[in-house]
């Protein structure tokens, strides 16, 4: 069964910035996965970046050192299954 979910997602203003911030991402074993821009967000290269939202913290420190650019961490209903 799907049911919507709060989650983080991170916006990018390009696809070259949402592939770096997932090497990034991983190699800091941060949660998460690439997936497309979900509706709600109109923002960005098409790419985001998707997590639990209780990572927001983690996410928002990360930002000033980053080797990418963020367009927006925004809290969006997403499915997901259960």
């Amino acid at each position: 069964m799907r049911e919507k979910v709060l989650k983080l997602v991170v916006a990018f203003p390009d696809t070259t910035d949402a592939m770096a911030a997932e090497k990034y991402y991983q190699k800091l074993g941060m949660p998460g996965r690439l997936i497309p821009l979900p509706a709600a967000v109109s923002a960005g290269c098409g790419l985001a970046w998707c997590a639990d939202r209780e990572e927001k913290p983690r996410f928002e420190a990360l930002i000033p050192q980053a080797p990418f650019a963020v367009e927006g961490i925004y809290e969006v209903l997403l499915y997901e299954r259960r």
